[in-house]
């Protein structure tokens, strides 16, 4: 079976027009990219913000006649925008598992490894979270992510209570608990990243240990170790409420954070923490800090 794609990059404001039309020309479905590399990481609750240029891709049944679809299109559209459509066959294939294709183990640290379903690592002191992507944001390939794993494996967590606020897939949460952590309590505004980082914690053997709540619950006693892998800006903005979670001594881990962005990051939590020196990898911050006596 194969599908016939269409790919329209227009500015953010043409965005609603080109969805709707692809929708009445009989669109199974409709996805928004970036066109030109800008960077969008997370966006607040609520918020639904789209690219300057974006890539509006619509996919037909490949029954579609191809001249017949890229002449209505034309019609609806100014010549300027229409001279940026591409149309292409795309062959069916087992899309859930297509990533799988370039995706490895990967260790973090000495002994963390982030491995998915099917495979295995060979090393005899590996600590391994089995985890393949979902809907929710995470799997350690990201740098952000990759310097929060890298903490986690240099830590002593037997025993420890540690809250992952913003916890996406939940692979840091899960991560602490296969290292000994002794309890996991997972925060985030997303309900689908909740429920991806359940799934996760079940597939690892650790949900017994792991707890889930909405960002807007009320917020759990302090912990041992908080890690807060989010955006500088909603790092800044949640201050007042992350800072108490940090228990009495303990550690806070944060990243999220592009390297020229650190300095007001630091700045919003120095009040009660004192922090080691910025961790670094491609251009994105760790920090470290632990709560002063």
């Amino acid at each position: 079976m194969s599908w016939l794609q269409t790919h329209l990059i227009v500015d953010k404001a043409q965005v609603p027009l080109a969805e709707l039309l692809f929708e009445e020309l009989g669109a199974l479905s409709v996805t928004l990219e970036d066109a030109a590399d800008e960077p969008m990481l997370e966006p607040g609750p609520g918020e639904t913000p789209l690219w300057r240029a974006t890539r509006v891709s619509a996919l037909f049944d490949g029954a579609t006649d191809a001249d017949r679809l890229r002449m209505a299109i034309n019609q609806a559209l100014n010549a300027e925008t229409s001279r940026r459509l591409t149309l292409e066959i795309l062959e069916d294939r087992a899309w859930e598992r297509a990533w799988l294709d370039n995706f490895r183990p990967m260790r973090f640290g000495q002994r963390l490894w982030i491995c998915p379903t099917g495979m295995s690592v060979e090393a005899a002191d590996a600590v391994v979270v089995n985890l393949d992507p979902g809907l929710a944001f995470g799997t350690g390939t990201h740098p952000t992510t990759a310097l929060c794993l890298q903490w986690l494996d240099a830590a002593d967590l037997a025993g420890r209570t540690v809250i992952d606020f913003g916890c996406g897939s939940g692979v840091l949460g899960v991560a602490a608990l296969k290292l000994g952590a002794a309890h996991v309590i997972a925060i985030d505004h997303d309900p689908q990243a909740l429920l991806a980082t359940r799934s996760n914690a079940e597939q690892n053997g650790v949900a017994d240990r792991l707890s889930v709540q909405g960002s807007d619950a009320p917020l759990p006693p302090a912990a041992d170790v908080v890690l807060a892998n989010i955006l500088a800006n909603v790092l800044i903005d949640l201050a007042p409420r992350i800072d108490p979670l940090v228990g009495q001594a303990g550690a806070l881990v944060m990243s999220g954070i592009l390297e020229p962005q650190a300095a007001d990051v630091l700045e919003a939590y120095r009040r009660h923490l004192d922090f080691a020196p910025v961790v670094l990898q491609d251009g994105w911050a760790r920090l470290d800090g632990q709560r002063r006596p």
